[in-house]
Order: structure tokens, then C-alpha cells, then sequence
């Protein structure tokens, strides 16, 4: 099976969890700021969190369409990332996917959400690194 790459993401960051980033064709600038802090900006968890459920919906659709189904308009997936720490462990990541498929029968629902987090680049990414649970609500 060969591999074809669709996309590249081309981000420069600079001063870490206090710093900055921005894309190569300049349509990401962002400022970052360490979580809870009260300086302007996002961190990695938010980004993390806003890139997965955006990825997840994506996959939603793709298999909705496989079923012969449209996602609805208001599909909506609010994504939890926890940056946590184990002491001599060290720290963690932990994640909480709750998804709104308004109109959809619930099995067909329940379908949908566990065909796509098979399916979904970020989810695959994350299988067996990180604990993950994906609730339909």
C-alpha cells in the first residue's frame, strides 16, 4: 500500500508555553500562554483539542456519508484535553470527546462516533498513548 500525503501543516513557534506561532502561509498567529495563566493567549491542550474535534467531525461526515446519511449542520463535538501529572511520571495528556448529532437516532449515532474515532487521523494518533473517552450526549 503506498502513502499519499493530502497536506502539510507548516507551523515556527517560539518561546514555548509563554511565546508564540504562527504558519508558514501566515494564516495561524497566534500568542501562547501556559494554561490558567491570565496572559493573552491559547496553549497546546486548547489547540489540541479545537484541531481534534475539528478532525472528528470530518470523520463523522465521511462515515455518515458511507451510511447513506448527511451529518447534520449542527453536528457538534466538544473536545476536553487534560494536561495532567503523574509525579515521577511525569506529565500526561488525557482526553474527553462528548458528541451532539442532533436529528440522528441514537444507535445509529453511537455508529457513527465509533466508526470515526477508527478512522480519524488524531484518534489513531492517540489509540493506547493516552486515555481517551467519547460520550454521545
Amino acid at each position: 500500500m503506498s502513502k499519499k500525503i493530502l497536506y502539510t501543516g507548516k507551523t515556527f513557534t517560539t518561546g514555548g508555553r509563554s511565546g508564540q506561532s504562527h504558519s508558514d502561509d501566515k494564516r495561524l498567529d497566534i500568542k501562547l500562554a501556559p494554561p490558567g495563566s491570565p496572559a493573552a493567549g491559547t496553549n497546546p491542550e486548547q489547540l489540541f483539542a479545537a484541531g481534534w474535534s475539528a478532525c472528528f467531525i470530518g470523520a463523522m461526515t465521511h462515515v455518515a456519508q458511507e451510511l447513506g446519511l448527511k451529518l447534520p449542520a449542527d453536528a457538534e463535538v466538544a473536545a476536553e484535553v487534560d494536561l495532567g501529572n503523574a509525579g515521577e511520571q511525569g506529565y500526561f495528556l488525557q482526553a474527553r470527546l462528548q458528541v451532539s448529532l442532533p436529528g440522528i437516532d441514537r444507535d445509529v449515532a453511537q455508529t457513527i462516533v465509533e466508526r470515526a474515532h477508527q478512522t480519524c487521523p488524531y484518534s489513531k494518533a492517540t489509540r493506547g498513548n493516552i486515555d481517551v473517552a467519547i460520550t454521545v450526549i
